[in-house]
């Protein structure tokens, strides 16, 4: 079960999700107003936001101190989003069609291990949904009419 985390320890996380949010923003600049900026330059500021979030979620989820087999799933999300990283700062590499086709294996198997509900210890739906209590069925008392 995950650990709730106080604020000091969101903190790493969360700083590290909010300059990944700028890069993003900066990325995004640079696509409307590529002028303003040095050639070449879509290459770092493409795979930066990716290589970060990897980071910054891999801190998240140590922080937490997740069972094992979360941990690894984990890894393995943060490995696909490296490898996306790879393939935007080497376009031209020989490897980068492998970087990414790694990615796309990698964040596939990601979303399929959440299909069969693996490992066992993950909530249902772990699609970034909050895990509150179940909503009642149609026609079961809310007040509503």
């Amino acid at each position: 079960m995950y650990v709730r985390l106080g604020r000091v320890h969101r903190a790493a996380p969360v700083i590290l999700g909010t300059i990944t949010l700028i890069a993003v923003g900066v990325l995004l600049v640079r696509d409307a107003f590529p002028q303003y900026f040095p050639a070449g330059s879509h290459a770092i500021l493409g795979a930066l936001p990716l290589a970060m979030i990897a980071f910054a979620y891999l801190v998240y989820q140590t922080a937490h101190r997740p069972p094992l087999r979360e941990l690894v799933k984990a890894v393995l999300l943060a490995a696909a989003f490296l490898f996306w990283a790879a393939n935007q700062f080497w376009p031209h590499v020989a490897q980068a069609t492998t970087f990414n086709d790694v990615a796309i294996g990698l964040f596939v198997l990601d979303v399929f291990l959440v299909m069969i509900g693996w490992p066992a210890t993950s909530p249902d739906g772990s699609f970034a949904e909050t895990y509150g209590a179940p909503h009642d069925s149609p026609g079961e008392g809310r007040g509503r009419t």
